[in-house]
């Protein structure tokens, strides 16, 4: 409990949209910086024009500057969600307000969610009040293994939703891949690697394509266009499995095809924790994971977060929900609780999530020049 306490951090603020050139200055708190700085008793993070000016004690600050009493509180970086249906969600039940997933197996790599996002979402507000400031937003899986292209979003301003788009390639194995390629785990991999040397194939040999003179692919142009960039190792591929074996089959996969692979769900990570850690490959994790749903998630437990860092893997966090995404918070106190370090918790949150997202540049730690994003 006083793990999860620990967690559930008192947010004196949440500065998320578009600050133009106003100056603010947050006194007093507990920094928990996660940069160079690490964590400053009873500091001071100056804001300047939506951006950090300067962290540390003894700052000084301009008369102008909007001050926020932060004493008695904690104050770190804005929380990151790594895998989510915000925005493109609004009620589950409702069939034309649910646009997270295809079904139609005609286009599926090539489906961007970027182009479906509802940047006001009354989801989003909700789940920024718990500190929720950054999220991945993935596809669901409809009726290919491959479900599409994600985004990562910002929870400020409308204007300000769509931070990155196209941030990866998702797609499903276990008994869900199985269930979309005829029923058997070894028919999902030999489809996943069926499209994606058709997509390698595409890119050496376009010209021929373009004149009809190359073989027929397994997928539409538009989806070979899109696992283009997933072959030349500049896009990564996101592979939700949960089965040890199915986790072991997508490293073997990613290592034959020299893929940038993430790994999502994992809910037997730690029991080949060491190969994941070993193929140095991030993994999405939802830490409340424990009592198994499906046979695929046997060997689930609240400790697999803490056994998966404590043997070297990169650890996120995500819940893959759209009107709790919040709650991700509360699954990290969780994990705490059952053994990961409190940081290593918090980094989970945010500068583990801005490195593999590839916005480690502007957000993630409380330092100057980078974007104001902070709880």
């Amino acid at each position: 409990k006083r793990a999860l306490l620990a967690l559930g951090l008192a947010a004196a603020c949440g500065v998320t949209g578009p600050l133009s050139a106003e100056t603010i200055a947050i006194t007093g708190g507990k920094l928990e910086t996660m940069g160079p700085a690490g964590t400053v008793p009873n500091g001071t993070v100056l804001i300047v024009g939506g951006r950090i000016s300067a962290v540390g004690v003894g700052i000084p600050i301009p008369g102008e500057a909007r001050r926020i009493d932060a004493h008695g509180r904690v104050v770190t970086p804005g929380l990151f969600n790594s895998l989510t249906r915000l925005g493109l969600v609004e009620v589950s039940a409702v069939e034309g307000t649910a646009d997270s997933e295809v079904k139609s197996d005609r286009i599926t790599a090539a489906f961007d969610v970027a182009d479906a996002l509802n940047p006001r979402s009354t989801l989003i507000a909700v789940n920024r009040i718990d500190g929720l400031t950054r999220a991945v937003v993935a596809p669901s899986a409809g009726n290919s293994l491959i479900a599409g292209q994600g985004a990562v979003i910002h929870l400020g301003a409308p204007a300000d939703l769509l931070v990155r788009e196209r941030v990866a390639m998702f797609a499903f194995l276990g008994e869900r891949g199985a269930e979309l390629t005829g029923g058997a785990r070894s028919a999902a991999i030999l489809r996943l690697r069926e499209v994606l040397q058709d997509a390698a194939d595409f890119a050496a040999n376009r010209k021929a394509f373009d004149s009809g003179d190359r073989r027929e692919y397994s997928l539409s142009r538009l989806d070979l266009e899109a696992l283009v960039p997933v072959m030349r190792g500049e896009l990564p591929l996101v592979v939700t499995a949960d089965r040890a074996s199915d986790i072991v089959a997508a490293l073997r996969l990613a290592k034959e095809l020299k893929l940038r692979l993430i790994l999502a769900g994992v809910a037997e990570g730690w029991m080949v924790a060491g190969e994941i850690a070993a193929a140095d490959v991030p993994v999405l994790v939802e830490p409340l994971d424990n009592l198994p749903s499906s046979f695929e998630q046997l060997g689930a437990t609240l400790s697999n977060a803490a056994q998966l860092r404590a043997a070297g893997v990169r650890v996120a966090f995500m819940n893959g929900d759209a009107h709790n995404a919040r709650n991700v918070r509360q699954s990290a106190g969780n994990a705490v609780a059952n053994g990961l370090p409190w940081h290593d918790a918090l980094a989970a949150l945010t500068t583990v999530p801005a490195a593999i997202w590839g916005i480690a540049d502007r957000y993630g730690s409380l330092e100057p020049g980078k974007d104001a994003d902070l709880v």
